[in-house]
């Protein structure tokens, strides 16, 4: 009885997959199912989806391999050879459903499904984190154009440095006066007396005019002459 119906259904799948299916045994043969991706320029992905019937089936699961074309390219949004574990587990309500009965049509359909979906949603979180990323990087960019809100907190903050600033520079105005006043006080070089002038060489003997500590010379020679 399950060996009449397996050639049953594989007679059926010929009809329905006539270009995608290929045999590899009497009980086993391989199907090429190429996904549907919307909007999509890239190269459509295709798994090849192995069916190997056990003697009891359809009374027992199939046995189900999965793979990608040799020397294909994985997809951006799915890679078989990753996502084949997740995918063929995600059968295993759908054959617990149909035993007893011709299941591989069902199990193609149900297949592609999740594929296609699983698809979508990761081009769906990526479309999602793109546009995060631009919102992000305007909100940074309007961050440029607008001043940090005034709170009392900040606005205290801020006095408090601009008078420390304002007393800062009204300290250094000062020592700046005071230095110029102290350079304007600086003394003349005191001038010498004429004792000073003679012991330092400064004068010869024949000039009338010299002081002596302070006094004039002709001033001085008439001292002598009144003393004597």
């Amino acid at each position: 009885m399950g060996r009449e119906e397996q050639i049953e259904e594989r007679e059926v799948l010929d009809s329905i997959f006539p270009d995608e299916i290929t045999d590899i045994s009497e009980t086993e043969y391989r199907i090429s199912v190429t996904l549907d991706i919307p909007d999509d320029e890239a190269e459509p992905p295709v798994m090849l989806l192995t069916v190997r019937y056990p003697e009891d089936y359809p009374d027992k699961a199939p046995l189900l391999e999965l793979a990608a074309p040799q020397n294909s390219t994985p997809h951006e949004y799915l890679n078989i050879a990753e996502d084949k574990d997740r995918l063929l587990q995600g059968l295993e309500a759908t054959i617990e459903e149909n035993l007893g009965m011709a299941m591989v049509f069902t199990l193609v359909s149900a297949l592609k499904e999740a594929a296609e979906q699983l698809m979508q949603e990761r081009r769906d979180a990526a479309a999602r984190a793109h546009e995060e990323a631009l919102l992000a990087a305007e909100r940074e960019e309007n961050k440029k154009f607008h001043g940090t809100p005034v709170t009392r907190e900040t606005f205290l903050k801020w006095r408090e440095g601009f008078l420390r600033e304002v007393e800062e520079a009204r300290l250094r105005e000062e020592e700046e006066k005071a230095a110029e006043m102290k350079k304007a006080r600086i003394k003349e070089p005191a001038r010498l007396t004429g004792r000073q002038l003679w012991e330092r060489g400064l004068v010869s003997a024949g000039q009338e005019d010299v002081e002596e500590d302070g006094v004039p010379a002709d001033d001085m020679q008439r001292l002598k002459v009144g003393d004597n």
